[in-house]
């Protein structure tokens, strides 16, 4: 079954996260590359508002979350990534460690789309699941050899991630009106 607000919503939730990560990218990037992100952060403003305005007028499609385990299931994976990133960055802080927190709320925010796969029937919340993985790995490992904020790194590989994600979802929007 096409879920019509399903995908309208991934365009508005995906974008919206996109922007924010690109927002958490401004933290100590290249000096050159402060307006490519904020130019990206803009563009991924826009995709949430079109994907806000779609959800909208599509309210009364069908969505995976009517069922109401599939309901359930997304609240629990969606406290449990809050609670997880949350208490991660909680004990960074303590151990002196912030500069993890980009890293690590991308790497829990990766693990939970791998729950959603069966909440949504979307296999490609794997890929994207694997896709913030490996960003947050990244990011660590490639943001000292910049001499960059991890969450730079962090910030524009996850923002990139989701706008692709939030694309695909309107792709999918667009096509299921067809």
């Amino acid at each position: 079954m096409e879920y019509i607000r399903d995908y309208a919503m991934y365009v508005s939730v995906f974008g919206m996260f996109s922007f924010v990560w690109f927002g958490w990218a401004q933290e100590r990037p290249r000096p050159s590359w402060r307006i490519y992100i904020g130019i990206a952060s803009g563009i991924a403003l826009l995709l949430c508002l079109t994907g806000v305005y779609l959800s909208i007028t599509n309210w009364d499609a069908p969505s995976a979350l009517n069922e109401v385990s599939a309901y359930r299931n997304y609240l629990i994976s969606f406290y449990a990534e809050c609670i997880v990133a949350g208490a991660g960055a909680f004990v960074l802080t303590r151990w002196k460690r912030k500069e993890y927190i980009a890293p690590w709320v991308a790497f829990i925010v990766g693990l939970h789309f791998i729950g959603l796969k069966s909440v949504f029937d979307d296999p490609s919340l794997w890929i994207l699941a694997a896709l913030m993985v490996a960003v947050s790995i990244a990011a660590v490992v490639v943001s000292p050899k910049l001499q960059v904020a991890n969450s730079a790194i962090t910030g524009i590989g996850a923002g990139t991630v989701l706008f692709g994600f939030a694309m695909l979802g309107l792709k999918r929007f667009m096509a299921a009106m067809m």
